[in-house]
C-alpha cells in the first residue's frame, strides 16, 4: 500500500487513494448539495467521508461545523484558497466556521519561531479568508499555540494513539521529533475541537482539503472512533449497541434511556434494539452521543472530509510555497501576477502550426486551470475555451494574456478588500484558555 506524505511536494495518484484507503466518490450526492460551488459543478471536488452526515445536517437545518487550517510557513497562495473558498462556502450553507493557524506545525516541521509564524499567520491567511468573504463575527479563528483548550484535546488524544498507529500512516521512525508527532496530534484536535461542549457539543464536521491530506483525515477518524464509550451498528432487523470501553454505571443509564424505543434487551457487553427501523438508527445514535456528553465524554462524530483536485504549480508539478515560481500570491503585485501567468507552462504544441492542426492539451495546461479553478465562474464560457484549445481554434497567447488580465484583476480587488478589513482583523483572533 502507497503512504501518502502530506508534507511533500509529490505528485500522487489519486486512483490509488480511492481503491486502497476507502474514500467515496462524491458523484452520488451531488444532487443533494443545496449551492452548488464551481468546484462542484466541475469535479474539481471529486471525494468525500462522510459528507452525506454534513449534508443531512443542512437539509435538517441541524447544527454542523466546517473546520480547516493553514500552516504559515510561506505565501498564501492561490491553492490555499481553494481551501479558504470551500470553507466560505460551507459557513454561507448555514455552518459553524473553524479557522486554525497551524503555528505549532510550521514550527516543529519547518522550524519557524512561533513569533514568525503569527505574523504570517495574521497577514497572509487570516486577512485573505476575510477579504475573501469569510464571516468573522460568525467564526472561531486562532493559533494552535493560543488554544489552550486545543492542547487539552490533544492530551486525550494522545491517551488513544501510538508510535505505531503513526508511523504506519506517516512513516514516522525513530529519528521523527517528538514535536513533529505531536503537531500532527493538534491537526486531530484541532478537527475535533469543533464538537466540544463549549462549541454546542457533537455535531458533523467537514475537513475540506486536497488528496494529499487525507492521512490526517484518516487518523483523526480513528481517534475519534477510540474516543466513544459505545458503538452503535445496524444489523439485519436490529439495532446494537455494544460497549466498548464504559463502565457498568453509565452501561445502566444508558439501558435506561433507551427502554422507550423499541425492545431493547441487555446484554453483558452490548443491548440490542428490535422493533424499529433501519431510519431509526439516527435517533438512537443521538440518545448514545448524548449519554456520553452528559457523563463528561465526547460522543463525537467521525468528522467528514471532502477532497479536491491540487492546482498545478505554473513550471508543473506540484504548487508549493516554498517554491515561489511555483505560484501566485495572494500578495504579489497585479501586475507581477499578471506577468507569472504570461510566463507559464502550457498545454500547448511545439510551433503554433502545429496547435492550429492538432489543438492544444487543457488538461495538462496550468493556465487552462487557473481559469477553471478560480477566474471563470461562467461554466458554459470555460468550457467553450477549452474545446476552442483542443481544436486548434485557440492559441496559448490567446489564453495566456485573457488568464493574465483576470488575474491582475482579481490580485487588485482582493488587495483593496484587504485593505478594508485589515485594521480589525486582530480583533477576531480567539484565545482558548
Amino acid at each position: 500500500m502507497e503512504r501518502i506524505d502530506p508534507w511533500t511536494t509529490k505528485r500522487i495518484d489519486i486512483s490509488k487513494i480511492f481503491k486502497e484507503f476507502g474514500m467515496e466518490k462524491i458523484d452520488p450526492l451531488l444532487e443533494e448539495i443545496p449551492v452548488k460551488h464551481r468546484f462542484v459543478r466541475r469535479r474539481i471536488i471529486l471525494g468525500h467521508r462522510d459528507y452525506d452526515k454534513v449534508l443531512n445536517a443542512i437539509h435538517k437545518h441541524d447544527r454542523f461545523a466546517v473546520m480547516s487550517g493553514f500552516m504559515p510557513s510561506g505565501a498564501a497562495h492561490i491553492g490555499n484558497k481553494m481551501v479558504m473558498d470551500e470553507i466560505i462556502w460551507h459557513q454561507e450553507m448555514g455552518g459553524d466556521a473553524f479557522v486554525s493557524i497551524a503555528d505549532m506545525e510550521a514550527h516543529a516541521v519547518r522550524g519557524i519561531p512561533l513569533e514568525k509564524c503569527r505574523e504570517i499567520g495574521i497577514k497572509e491567511y487570516i486577512t485573505s479568508i476575510i477579504a475573501l468573504g469569510l464571516k468573522p463575527e460568525n467564526a472561531h479563528i486562532y493559533f494552535q499555540s493560543e488554544n489552550f483548550r486545543l492542547r487539552d484535546l490533544m492530551f486525550e488524544i494522545g491517551i488513544v494513539t501510538n508510535f505505531s498507529t503513526l508511523s504506519a500512516i506517516y512513516g514516522f521512525s525513530g529519528d521523527t521529533s517528538i514535536s513533529h508527532m505531536s503537531s500532527v496530534l493538534a491537526q486531530s484536535a484541532d478537527i475535533l475541537l469543533p464538537q466540544l461542549k463549549e462549541f454546542g457539543g457533537a455535531k458533523p464536521v467537514v475537513v475540506p482539503v486536497g488528496f494529499d491530506q487525507d492521512p490526517h483525515i484518516r487518523l483523526v477518524r480513528d481517534i475519534a472512533g477510540k474516543l466513544r464509550r459505545f458503538k452503535v451498528e445496524l444489523h439485519d432487523g436490529y439495532i446494537r449497541i455494544r460497549n466498548k470501553t464504559a463502565d457498568d454505571d453509565l452501561f445502566n443509564e444508558l439501558y435506561k434511556r433507551i427502554r422507550g424505543y423499541g425492545r431493547p434487551k441487555m446484554y453483558q457487553k452490548h443491548i440490542d434494539i428490535f422493533g424499529l427501523k433501519d431510519e431509526d438508527l439516527n435517533e438512537v445514535e443521538k440518545i448514545v452521543r448524548q449519554i456520553e456528553m452528559d457523563y463528561g465524554y465526547f460522543g463525537f462524530y467521525n468528522p467528514s472530509s471532502i477532497y479536491h483536485l491540487l492546482i498545478s504549480g505554473l513550471t508543473g508539478g506540484k504548487m508549493s510555497s516554498s517554491n515561489p515560481d511555483s505560484y501566485i500570491s495572494l500578495l504579489d503585485k497585479p501586475e507581477d501576477g499578471a506577468k507569472k501567468v504570461e510566463k507559464a507552462k502550457t498545454g500547448g504544441r511545439i510551433s503554433l502550426d502545429e496547435q492550429r492542426k492538432m489543438g492544444g492539451s487543457p488538461e495538462n495546461c496550468s493556465v487552462y486551470e487557473l481559469l477553471y479553478f478560480h477566474l471563470i465562474e461562467d461554466d458554459q464560457e470555460v468550457e467553450r475555451i477549452k474545446e476552442e484549445c483542443k481544436s486548434g481554434e485557440r492559441v496559448c497567447g490567446e489564453c495566456k494574456k485573457a488568464a493574465s488580465i483576470l488575474m491582475e484583476e482579481f490580485l487588485r480587488d482582493h488587495q483593496e478588500k484587504r485593505k478594508a478589513v485589515e485594521d480589525t482583523v486582530e480583533s477576531y483572533i480567539e484565545r482558548l484558555r
